[in-house]
């Protein structure tokens, strides 16, 4: 009997590496949405409904009535946390969470809300037939079962101003009238750079699209790192809502931006102002609670497939936010 040669080594490795390329681009168009140059486009989050006291206000502030919908290692929903504890809602705004399911692709409820059991079972008791995104954050009106605004800029402005009759802290601005123009202008640059910045990195499926995203990430950081020189905040000697928005990113950064989304130019404890900045922000009052390490390694590295096909968790790196 003619022993059959086997397949030389390298046609194994071209159909591996076509059969993986392929894969992960069906897998990355879903995860991620891209422009012609491979550059990741985040889409507009749908529900932008408002909470306020005026007359005919659909939804008025009430205590008890809106609960937050959260998973613990998303950064835009930990914004809202964040601003729920420095505003001290904690007793008038419940908090519901989800974790992502790496088997099914969507967020699971740990404890079922409404009945539902997914985070799209929610959207569509909100609006039957929903066929978009199903985020996080959510702000969920609970007497009308709808979801009120799932823009997380949004629901932090709401939570800063329209509660303040029920917050511990109702004197803490954190978007005051007269800084507010230069608090816009740092969310806008850090939104784009930073933020989804660190996103435009790890999702890129261009080498140049990964580039100038990951150009404008450093670029913006030796920035913040200057300004950092000149006071303790972003805006001065006060923490606002651009400080929040930056926090959250920043809190991520080393634990995950830097090596799994590619980030991995320098790490926020190599700049000395961004590193005691970042320390200053977790020692404000409950903000510590806030903030899941370990939810934030397993929903990243256990979850996005593409980017940790074993979806191996690693075990640092070490992180000491205490003051020093």
């Amino acid at each position: 009997m003619t022993k059959r040669k086997s397949l030389p080594s390298k046609y194994i490795v071209k159909l591996g590496k076509f059969a993986w390329t392929t894969m992960w681009n069906v897998m990355m168009s879903q995860l991620a949405p891209r422009n012609p140059t491979g550059d990741y486009i985040r889409p507009e989050s749908a529900f932008r409904g408002a909470i306020d006291a005026s007359e005919n206000s659909p939804y008025p502030p009430q205590a008890g009535r809106y609960r937050l919908v959260v998973g613990m290692g998303c950064p835009w929903a930990h914004r809202t946390l964040v601003v729920r504890a420095l505003k001290g809602l904690e007793g008038a705004i419940a908090v519901s969470v989800v974790s992502p399911s790496p088997d099914e692709g969507f967020w699971v409820f740990d404890t079922p809300e409404e009945g539902c059991r997914t985070l799209p079972d929610l959207y569509q008791l909100a609006q039957p037939g929903y066929a978009g995104r199903c985020t996080v954050p959510v702000l969920w009106d609970t007497q009308k079962k709808e979801i009120v605004n799932n823009e997380s800029a949004e629901i932090i402005v709401i939570l800063n101003s329209q509660f303040n009759e029920f917050a511990t802290h109702p004197t803490l601005d954190l978007y005051p009238q007269e800084w507010q123009e230069s608090i816009d202008a740092w969310n806008d640059k850090i939104y784009h750079t930073v933020n989804n910045g660190v996103y435009r990195c790890g999702f890129a499926q261009t080498q140049l699209a990964y580039e100038k995203a990951c150009t404008e990430l450093f670029a913006t950081l030796d920035e913040v790192e200057a300004e950092l020189e000149k006071h303790r905040y972003l805006c001065g000697d006060r923490v606002t809502l651009a400080d929040v928005r930056l926090f959250t990113t920043l809190f991520r950064f080393d634990i995950v931006y830097y090596g799994l989304f590619k980030c991995n130019v320098r790490r926020i404890r190599d700049y000395a102002n961004l590193s005691r900045y970042l320390r200053d922000l977790y020692q404000l009052p409950g903000v510590a609670e806030t903030c899941d390490l370990e939810s934030v390694k397993r929903d990243y590295y256990g979850n996005l497939f593409p980017l940790n096909p074993g979806g191996i968790i690693p075990i640092g790196p070490e992180m000491d936010l205490s003051n020093k």
